[in-house]
């Protein structure tokens, strides 16, 4: 094995914070609405919100601002978690409902306490509600009179931007042509900017260069051959 595949194989893991404050939110057609519901708090049309949308695109920054603007309190909905007392206290959030899974029961008292006592519910999903596997038929009419907002598909600005961000999230920052070079060739979605930009900073610290054009087609390469996203 040669010294430079060694070196390659033996990066240094730094880590790094994202930057999750409302300042730091990247506004673009996919994202307005979302945002726009998270800055009209809390003069909100339901007292449950739920905000949907793909992995990486935005969610979780969202409901970082909101709950440090509504002073929220983190909850899952699952029974014997103290969830129900939560919702009659003040605003709550809900993280992930479709991929962490809930109870039906604890969430329809959770929904119930936060209409009851006039607060606010705001939860974040991959999928909208309707596509939640519940059985409770009293939880689904709750569910039906929530305000959906959906985080659509990632434009070519609101990719430059998220590229741009996570790049300076890690203290990185790149040329504006090599982040256009880098979205016209990539997988529209956010997960995918995420893989690459991680990929990206990993290779380059590896081989101790900057982060070029050449190294940015590399990494497509890769992925696009790994089945990791298509052309």
């Amino acid at each position: 094995m040669t010294s430079r595949k060694t070196a390659e194989q033996l990066p240094l893991a730094f880590g790094h914070d994202p930057a999750t404050g409302r300042d730091d939110l990247l506004v673009a057609g996919p994202v307005d609405a979302a945002v726009a519901m998270i800055d009209a708090w809390p003069h909100w049309p339901a007292p449950v919100v739920v905000i949907a949308g793909p992995v990486g695109s935005g969610k979780s920054h969202l409901a970082a601002i909101w709950r440090a603007k509504a002073g929220a309190t983190l909850i899952e909905a699952k029974a014997g978690q103290g969830a129900e007392e939560a919702a009659g206290r003040g605003p709550v959030l809900i993280e992930d409902a479709d991929r962490n899974g809930f109870d039906d029961r604890t969430l329809f008292h959770i929904i119930n306490n936060v209409r009851q006592h006039g607060h606010t519910l705001l939860i974040t999903s991959r999928l909208w509600p309707m596509s939640w596997p519940v059985d409770l038929p009293d939880l689904r009419s709750r569910l039906k009179a929530a305000t959906v907002v959906e985080i659509g598909e990632p434009d070519d600005e609101l990719l430059s931007q998220v590229i741009v961000k996570l790049f300076a999230d890690r203290q990185l920052f790149v040329d504006d042509r090599l982040v256009a070079y880098i979205v016209a060739r990539m997988e529209r979605s956010l997960e995918a900017a995420q893989t690459l930009v991680e990929r990206l900073d990993r290779l380059a610290l590896a081989r101790g260069s900057r982060i070029t054009r050449s190294l940015a087609q590399e990494v497509l390469g890769e992925m696009v051959g790994s089945g990791d996203f298509g052309e």
